[in-house]
C-alpha cells in the first residue's frame, strides 16, 4: 500500500450506538480520498476500563479516536486517558452541548440515544404514511382492522387529505366511502366505534365541490354525481350506515383539512 493509499484508523466512542460519530468520520474522510477511514466502533461504553480498553488499542494501532459521549463523567475520564497515553481525542458533541447551555440557560438530559428516539418517531410516521396509502378507500378492506382511526364519508369529503396528514401525526389511518351502491365491507361493524369517525358536508358546498371535481377531469357539471338529488340520496344513505356504526360525526364544510383533523384528534383522545 503506498502512501497515498495508507488507511487512518479511527475508533468512535459513544455510550449509544455510534452512528452519529461514524456518519461525521465518514463525511471527514472523503474529503482525503483515497486514504482509507478504518472505522472501529466502541458503542455503548459506560465504565472507564471499557474506555481504557478503547484508549490502549488506538495506542498500538496508531489511531485517533473520536466520541460522542453525552455523560459528563465518561468524557472527563477519556479526556484525561489520551492525554495520559498521547492519543488525538476529539469531543464531537461537548462543546456543541456546552454552547447550548450557556445559550439557553438549562443544563443537558445527558441521556444517550435520544437521537434514535427521534428515529423512531420518524419511522412511527413513515408506517403510517404507508399504511394510509395502501388502506385508501377501502382497496384493502382487512386496513379497517388494523387501523388507529377509520374515516367513513361519501366522495369529496376530504377523506384521502385527512388521512394523509393524520399520518403525519402517526396514526394510521383507513378510510372507507360509503355509496349507496356498494354494500360498506363487513369488517366496519367489527371495529369499536370509538375509532370510527364519520364525515359529512353541506349538500350545496359539496354540489360546489364536484362540479369543480368533474371541470378539472374534463367532464360536464351535470353529470349525475355531482346533482343535488344525487348529493341528497349519498348523504342519507351514509347517515344511516353512521347511525348503525354508532360514530362520532363531524361536518367538514367550510372547514380546513387541519381543523377536521384537530377535531378528530381530540375525539380519539377523549374516547382512549
Amino acid at each position: 500500500m503506498t502512501s497515498d493509499e495508507r488507511s487512518l484508523v479511527v475508533y468512535v466512542v459513544s455510550d449509544s450506538a455510534g452512528e452519529t460519530g461514524e456518519f461525521v468520520v465518514r463525511a471527514a474522510a472523503a474529503q482525503f480520498h483515497p486514504i482509507h477511514a478504518d472505522i472501529r466502533r466502541a458503542p455503548f461504553i459506560q465504565d472507564v476500563s471499557a474506555l481504557e480498553r478503547v484508549v490502549l488499542r488506538a495506542k498500538q494501532t496508531g489511531g485517533i479516536i473520536l466520541f460522542t459521549l453525552v455523560i459528563p463523567a465518561l468524557r472527563d475520564e477519556l479526556k484525561k486517558l489520551s492525554q495520559a497515553y498521547e492519543v488525538e481525542c476529539i469531543d464531537l458533541l461537548g462543546s456543541l452541548v456546552s454552547s447550548f447551555e450557556r445559550q439557553t440557560g438549562k443544563s443537558s438530559r445527558q441521556e444517550p440515544g435520544l437521537n434514535h428516539v427521534l428515529d423512531a418517531d420518524y419511522f412511527r410516521k413513515v408506517d403510517a404514511v404507508e399504511f394510509a396509502v395502501k388502506y385508501d378507500d377501502a382497496r384493502d378492506t382487512t386496513g379497517v382492522l388494523k387501523a388507529d382511526i377509520v374515516l367513513v364519508g361519501v366522495s369529496r369529503t376530504s377523506k384521502t387529505p385527512l388521512s394523509m396528514y393524520l399520518a403525519h401525526k402517526k396514526y394510521k389511518v383507513a378510510n372507507v366511502p360509503l355509496v349507496p351502491e356498494i354494500k360498506p365491507p363487513s369488517e366496519l361493524f367489527h371495529v369499536r366505534k370509538e375509532k370510527i369517525v364519520g364525515l359529512t358536508i353541506g349538500v350545496p358546498y359539496l354540489n360546489i365541490i364536484r362540479k369543480e371535481r368533474l371541470k378539472a377531469l374534463g367532464l360536464p357539471d351535470s353529470a349525475a354525481y355531482a346533482t343535488t338529488l344525487r348529493i341528497e340520496q349519498e348523504l342519507a344513505y351514509a347517515e344511516q350506515i353512521m347511525k348503525q356504526l354508532g360514530c362520532a360525526v363531524i361536518d367538514v364544510s367550510f372547514r380546513a383539512v387541519e381543523e377536521t383533523a384537530s377535531l378528530i384528534m381530540e375525539q380519539i383522545r377523549l374516547q382512549s
